[in-house]
Order: C-alpha cells, then sequence, then structure tokens
C-alpha cells in the first residue's frame, strides 16, 4: 500500500468517534492509557489520523467495556497484544475469566427477570379480575 492509499484510508479523530460511538475525548484517553494496539499516526500538523483497524480493535475495547471488563484488564489485554505471539495463553485466560464474570451476570439477570415475570402475572392476573385491592398492602 503507498503513502497515499493508507492516507486516504485514515480517519479523523471525529470520524472514529462516529464510527465507535466513542467521544472524542474516551478516544483520547484510550490512547493516553496505552489500550490502543498501535500508536495513532499524525499528520505533519500533529492531527491524529487512525487506521481501519484502529477502528475495528476500538469496536472490541467497546464491547469489552460494555460487558463490564475493568479498564485495567482492558489495558493488559492491548499490552499483551502489543506484544505479539508468544502468549496468547495468557489472552485466553483474561478473555475466559472475563467470559465466565458475564455468564454470571447473565444468570442472575435472567433469574432477576424471572421473579419480574412472576410479579407481573400476578398484578395482570388480579387487575382482570378487578380484585387489586387483595395485592400485598405493606400498610396494613
Amino acid at each position: 500500500m503507498t503513502t497515499s492509499e493508507a492516507a486516504a484510508q485514515s480517519l479523523s479523530i471525529g470520524e472514529v468517534a462516529e464510527r465507535t460511538g466513542l467521544s472524542v475525548h474516551a478516544l483520547r484517553f484510550y490512547e493516553r492509557e496505552g489500550m490502543l494496539v498501535g500508536p495513532v499516526q499524525r499528520t505533519s500538523g500533529g492531527r491524529r489520523r487512525y487506521t481501519p483497524f484502529d477502528v475495528e480493535w476500538l469496536l472490541i475495547c467497546v464491547r469489552l467495556r460494555e460487558s463490564g471488563m475493568p479498564l485495567a484488564d482492558l489495558k493488559h489485554f492491548a499490552e499483551l497484544v502489543r506484544r505479539g505471539p508468544g502468549n496468547e495463553a495468557e489472552r485466553l485466560h483474561l478473555l475466559d475469566t472475563h467470559r465466565q464474570r458475564v455468564d454470571a451476570q447473565i444468570h442472575a439477570l435472567e433469574e432477576c427477570r424471572s421473579i419480574i415475570t412472576w410479579k407481573v402475572a400476578v398484578y395482570t392476573e388480579h387487575l382482570a379480575r378487578g380484585a387489586a385491592d387483595k395485592l400485598w398492602d405493606p400498610t396494613t
């Protein structure tokens, strides 16, 4: 790929913010905290230019954060990826541990949803029968 082709594919910080849903401030934070895999390129005027790979990586970061991955773990994961081959087992362990946390959260939420569904059915039934006054009342 020529320099002009690479420049044509590069994106401004605003374009990356739009594509990832991260704010410009968050993108600068991710860069400052070392959570990107590679260095962010700069124009001769000092403006940040991102590659399609940077966007792909940031989209993974967004999903990991949305799923509750701690920033320290995300930072460590990025560090492992930057180091290159040879630490795949450590990356796998980090991701698998996080997946287990997410699975536990999903299980807990499913239990919560079950209770909510049951209570919705109780209220629906009482209201349909016109017997809402028979619902539990903490003041009586």
